[in-house]
């Protein structure tokens, strides 16, 4: 990426995360963005700086026309070992696990945040790895010539089997067993908008258990912004509003819920919702 891309302000970066192609999005720089929400004075172009020049420093150890297996193991050996990167299992929940700034800085965070760092290394030094989006914890897949190597950058990028995936998998099929088709799809590459969704979904939910609804809704709308076109995230966000205050910006959001999906689940609790809100003006009490 380049300089002055690097160093677009906050209303540009977001307008290019949503207009750009899927390929085109930058991980690192994009999940620094989110972090810059947080942390308005961030400077993404010095973290910029210092992945180029991890990575040019591992591209010198590794020579050229290095074996992908060699390429990955420097990788793991520069971010595990040498800096000392790990998952945060004393609190998984810590928001900070999420903002890139603070995963650099702590070196610890959640199993997406280090899956970007990853990725990010990897995608500079031509290595093929690709996120996951595997129930539970995002992993991380490198295609090989006879398969997959599954790798679980939460736990300094260990390789899972088959039967250990199964394990992981099987709380989120309940009552069946996991079959290679659905295993297989749990496997399939996420997109980099998939990976900043997930990552944001993580914040809002590390927020609403604070009771931090304000920067809950900042993340639920972020979300949107990235793809308005999920009625779920839409009814996620209007939810918040509705616990903050916002009466008529919750109404316009369930209501929409609502019309994409009339035949809901959930579709008489949200119907109740908008009753309670009907007559309250343009904020709650």
């Amino acid at each position: 990426m380049d300089t002055s891309f690097a160093r677009l302000d906050a209303r540009a970066s977001w307008q290019f995360l949503r207009d750009a192609r899927d390929e085109d999005i930058p991980l690192l720089w994009a999940a620094l963005q989110i972090a810059r929400d947080e942390y308005p004075d961030l400077d993404p172009a010095a973290y910029e700086a210092v992945a180029a020049e991890q990575s040019e420093a591992l591209r010198a150890h590794l020579g050229v026309g290095a074996d992908p297996l060699d390429t990955l193991r420097a990788l793991h050996g520069l971010l595990f070992d040498e800096q000392g990167y790990t998952g945060n299992e004393q609190d998984y929940y810590d928001p900070r696990n999420s903002y890139l700034n603070e995963v650099i800085e702590r070196r610890t965070g959640n199993p997406i945040a280090l899956a970007i760092l990853e990725l990010d290394l990897a995608r500079r030094l031509g290595l093929p790895l690709q996120g996951v989006s595997f129930p539970g914890h995002f992993l991380i897949r490198l295609p090989v010539d006879n398969g997959l190597l599954v790798l679980d950058p939460f736990h300094k990028g260990r390789s899972l089997d088959v039967g250990e995936l199964r394990v992981r998998a099987k709380p989120h099929v309940p009552g069946r067993q996991v079959d290679d088709e659905q295993l297989g799809r749990m496997l399939e590459p996420a997109s980099n908008r998939a990976i900043l969704a997930r990552m944001l979904r993580n914040l809002r939910q590390s927020y609403v258990e604070r009771e931090a609804f304000e920067r809950a809704l900042r993340c639920a709308d972020r979300i949107v912004w990235l793809d308005e076109r999920d009625p779920d995230e839409i009814r996620e966000r209007g939810l918040l509003y509705a616990r903050i205050g916002h009466a008529a910006a919750a109404r316009a959001d369930l209501s929409r819920y609502l019309a994409e999906r009339p035949q809901a689940e959930d579709g008489e609790r949200i119907h109740q919702i908008l009753v309670d809100l009907g007559g309250r003006g343009g904020r709650l009490n």
